[in-house]
């Protein structure tokens, strides 16, 4: 799915695309949400989780890795360079 498609979705189709076509890669905690972080085709895509009633409350599309360097500085790569 292209990012032009995933953009024109409605909510329910989104959720969709994401829980079917795409790859969960990494998690961000905050007091009232978890940001999931999912690949679809050659962007990612937040999933904003509302902590209290485990709704989807947002979806934002990050169109590439420049946009996600907070969750690549936090993965421990120390063990990988051994």
């Amino acid at each position: 799915m292209k990012l032009s498609e995933f953009i024109l979705l409605n909510e329910v189709d989104k959720k969709g695309a994401v829980m079917n076509k795409a790859v969960a890669l990494a998690q961000r905690t905050y007091p009232d949400v978890i940001v999931f972080l999912f690949q679809l085709e050659d962007y990612y895509v937040e999933a904003y989780c509302n902590k209290a009633d485990k709704s989807i409350e947002e979806y934002r599309v990050l169109p590439d890795t420049n946009a996600i360097g907070h969750y690549l500085e936090a993965i421990p790569i120390d063990d990988l360079l051994n």
